[in-house]
């Protein structure tokens, strides 16, 4: 497995050549090689690039470093290892210097190479994307070379789940049945039901009164929130990955594939009309100063206590008593799931830490070995601190977790299930605080009713 670090140059290249070419370290000069430029004169050569593409950037040169564990690789097949990920990286268009080193008990390449480019006379971006690609194709070489990679499984799970959750201000709402995100994929979901091609979901998202952009992602906006909201992608870390313009696609063509609940049953469940509210007719003072409100007034109650009443009889109410036992049972099941809903995330957490731990001991293992074997090399020590740290707190941390025996796989597997629980339960818990809410504004209702119109 190879480690990799990036950082700029912003002076004394000159001084930063020297250090990787540096013939102690480079099994006296074999192992160095360069690209479109003379290691020796290098650091003129990017100047006068830099000068001819009238560039004004700031940064002279990147050091990228690709260390490997020790005594995975030999110092040919390490400098190999490093020329083909500048041909993949750089793809021919910066000059560059690359040499490996041998002189500790781990080999590492350095590579140096033009902050411009002598083909574009553009600045080389380095951002997460950026390092993120030096990372997946070092990762590809390593195991080209049958070199230890990442574990796949790890790879999968991260890439599943690249969002970790909700915000606090989304579960809540979600909770409520009123997130924007969970409103989309309702609506999503409805439409792909009423379908029956992909142009055909497009225009039914349309009805329902969102705005579409279609480029990459497929991207909503309600109108709604024309002004004041950005358009969402369905993209897999943000929708999940049941809402992917290529899964909408298949869920059309195929309703039964990919289908993850029931929506008009959920869309049901989570979304309701907030019931009218009985007017107070002893204290309210617009009811004492007009005769026209206040018999309004009395034709609304009387339509919304008929209202309540036929609400209540579909819950199979039949009497007040059973309205105050129904409002107790209703509150007291939302409350054990909640209660499931915290278990499950604690649960989820703690599975979610334990696949890091793993991932974190798996990718150091090697560096900590030779570590352990003479912890007198101080050199050693403070070129991998971090990761020997980070393998240490990782191993202290899995000590104490009764997930320690299961592997990164059967732990993914585990989330997964464990996911999908909570979304069934949170589902639940949508439609008993829906339901919750219903039987006290009908509660509150015949309360109110009785005292104004009943009680002489």
């Amino acid at each position: 497995m190879a480690v990799t670090k990036i950082h700029p140059i912003e002076k004394t290249l000159y001084l930063a050549l020297d250090y990787i070419m540096n013939e102690d370290k480079t099994d006296e000069k074999i192992l160095i090689s360069s690209f479109a430029c003379n290691p020796k004169t290098a650091h003129l050569e990017f100047e006068q690039t830099k000068r001819e593409c009238n560039s004004k950037a700031k940064i002279l040169a990147r050091h990228l470093i690709q260390a490997f564990a020790p005594g995975e690789t030999t110092p040919q097949q390490a400098h190999q290892i490093g020329l083909d990920l500048c041909k993949r990286v750089l793809q021919g268009k910066y000059e560059y210097v690359l040499t490996t080193h041998i002189d500790k008990g781990h080999l590492h390449n350095h590579i140096l190479f033009n902050n411009v480019s002598f083909e574009t006379g553009k600045a080389y971006q380095s951002n997460k994307r950026s390092y993120h690609q030096i990372r997946s194709v070092s990762d590809t070489l390593c195991r080209e070379n049958g070199l230890s990679v990442i574990d796949e499984s790890y790879k999968k799970f991260k890439n599943r789940y690249a969002t970790n959750g909700k915000c606090y201000t989304e579960y809540t709402e979600f909770k409520k049945g009123n997130s924007w995100k969970s409103k989309l994929q309702l609506t999503i979901d409805k439409a792909v039901l009423k379908s029956k091609t992909y142009e055909e979901f497009l225009k039914t998202m349309e009805d329902f009164g969102y705005e579409i952009k279609i480029g990459k992602y497929l991207a909503f906006r309600h109108k709604d929130k024309k002004e004041t909201g950005r358009f969402t992608r369905t993209k897999a870390n943000v929708l999940g990955e049941n809402y992917t313009k290529e899964r909408i696609k298949e869920r059309i063509e195929d309703p039964n594939k990919h289908q993850r609940y029931n929506q008009e049953y959920h869309y049901e469940k989570c979304s309701y009309k907030k019931p009218d509210t009985i007017v107070d007719m002893k204290n309210n003072e617009k009811v004492k100063s007009s005769k026209g409100y206040e018999v309004w007034a009395g034709k609304h109650n009387m339509k919304t206590m008929a209202s309540a009443l036929n609400e209540m009889r579909k819950s199979g109410i039949s009497s007040y008593e059973e309205l105050d036992l129904k409002l107790k049972k209703v509150a007291s099941d939302r409350q054990q799931l909640l209660d499931k809903i915290k278990q499950t995330e604690k649960e989820m957490k703690s599975i979610y830490s334990a696949i890091e731990n793993k991932n974190t001991i798996s990718a150091n293992q090697l560096i900590y070995d030779t570590y352990m074997k003479d912890q007198k090399d101080t050199n050693f020590y403070e070129e991998y601190k971090s990761q020997i740290i980070a393998y240490e707190t990782a191993m202290k941390s899995l000590k104490n977790s009764k997930h320690r025996t299961l592997s990164i796989k059967n732990l993914s597997d585990k989330y997964v299930l464990l996911e999908q629980e909570k979304t069934m339960l949170m589902e639940e818990y949508s439609s008993q605080n829906a339901m919750l809410h219903k039987l006290q504004q009908a509660k509150k209702n015949t309360d109110l009713y009785l005292e104004n119109h009943l009680e002489k």
